[in-house]
């Protein structure tokens, strides 16, 4: 069964929601603590929230499985993304809480971890590599969209509350200046949601991994905070708070890619 779909879309944006997946095989299941089980860390409802991308044009690629499964925004190596900050692995021992998602004894060893990254891991890179060069074949250039989501406060991850927006250009290695200040000027330009560009989430492996400037292959990491489109208690779409983020979202994708609002 696959572990991810794609659609294949007809401009030069590929929108990827590496975790959006919250399925966990059984096997896994089994060897997780219970309030693991529903994989609490998933970036809930990134796909519904980003239903407007297909309709703009861009190819979508969403995963199957959870992040507790393994993280596709983390380098095969496992390598921290953020040294010296709490963070959790490639495949993840402890959650956003810090505390363990593994009962006793029953964490993945080296060999699990090879065969999680052969299974799930590299068909998802493969994919999504596959998919930028055919943008990129297509049209000359292309932008990698990350989009992600999180609870607002994680004293585990960061400090005080979250920003609802939180952009993220590798610190302007992966995304042009001058797309990032346009970007900036929407967000500048409105009052409902908060926001920062490279603060606590300054992009992931896959931002940092695929961006070419040099090749104009470009890519953007956006880290929503989930207070910002779910229900008050942060597990339902609440469709009447989404519909400004969606707005407010397609504005920034056409002011990344410099298309007319």
């Amino acid at each position: 069964m696959p572990t991810f779909t794609l659609h294949q879309g007809h401009i030069p944006l590929l929108l990827s929601l590496p975790h959006n997946g919250s399925e966990i095989p059984d096997d896994i299941r089994a060897a997780l603590r219970p309030f693991a089980q529903t994989a609490p860390d998933t970036d809930w409802f990134v796909d519904r929230l980003y239903a407007f991308a297909r309709d703009m044009g861009a190819s979508v690629l969403v995963p199957r499985y959870s992040r507790y499964v393994i993280d596709l925004n983390r380098p095969p190596d496992d390598v921290s993304l953020y040294p010296g900050q709490n963070s959790t692995g490639l495949c993840p021992r402890t959650a956003f809480t810090g505390e363990p998602i593994y009962l006793d004894g029953k964490e993945p060893d080296a060999e699990a971890v090879v065969r999680r990254r052969t299974q799930y891991w590299q068909p998802y890179h493969a994919a999504l590599q596959a998919e930028l060069q055919r943008l990129k074949r297509q049209h000359g250039k292309v932008l990698l969209w990350e989009g992600h989501s999180i609870r607002p406060e994680l004293p585990f991850l960061f400090e005080g509350r979250l920003p609802d927006f939180n952009l993220g250009t590798a610190d302007g290695r992966s995304f042009p200046e001058d797309g990032l200040r346009r970007l900036e000027a929407v967000l500048s330009a409105q009052s409902a949601y908060s926001w920062v560009s490279n603060g606590r989430f300054k992009g992931g492996y896959i931002t940092r991994h695929y961006a070419e400037p040099d090749e104009r292959i470009h890519a953007f990491q956006l880290e929503l905070a989930q207070s910002a489109y779910l229900d008050e208690a942060m597990t339902a779409f609440d469709e009447a708070r989404a519909a400004p983020v969606q707005a407010l979202l397609e504005r920034l994708m056409r002011a990344a890619l410099d298309l007319p609002d």
